[in-house]
């Protein structure tokens, strides 16, 4: 008898102590963002590119910079052919090669790229569209939070 209050104990403790109870609405099944950037992918018609960490710094002279990862995880080379921040076509420098596992990087210590708008015409604390354009995938468009040219992207520059 016991034994049999024992174990029906164990297995009692052991449903209730590993969340098994908390059912679909789980507060760890929630997902929640960590950083700024928002993610996006693009995985229709053979392709995907996915958007990492997309967001925007507006500099003290008003431009909007363009910060994030691009990154093509097929075989199948693509490219960027544009970017578009708020409605205004960005002046994109540098790489727009989308080879597989080769990232095109806004801003940063490794960056490759750089997307710029002369004048954004939002704040720090919005949010504002950013599309990109690929030759084969297609376009994508974000929601991306404008963030103010200090701290972590004190260095960004148009």
């Amino acid at each position: 008898m016991r034994r049999t209050l024992t174990a029906l104990l164990i297995a009692t403790l052991a449903i209730s102590l590993s969340g098994c109870g908390a059912g679909t609405s789980a507060s760890t099944r929630n997902i929640t963002q960590v950083t700024d950037g928002v993610e996006a992918t693009i995985s229709t018609n053979g392709n995907n590119i996915k958007l990492v960490n997309i967001l925007v710094v507006a500099t003290a002279q008003g431009a909007g910079v363009l910060v994030g990862t691009v990154v093509n995880s097929l075989p199948a080379e693509d490219a960027l052919l544009g970017v578009a921040i708020n409605g205004q076509v960005a002046t994109v420098t540098g790489t727009n090669a989308l080879a597989q596992n080769t990232p095109i990087i806004f801003e940063g210590a490794s960056a490759n790229s750089k997307a710029v708008v002369a004048a954004l015409g939002a704040k720090a604390g919005e949010h504002v569209q950013v599309t990109m354009f690929f030759a084969h995938a297609g376009e994508v468009t974000v929601q991306a939070l404008i963030r103010d040219q200090r701290d972590t992207y004190a260095g960004i520059t148009a």
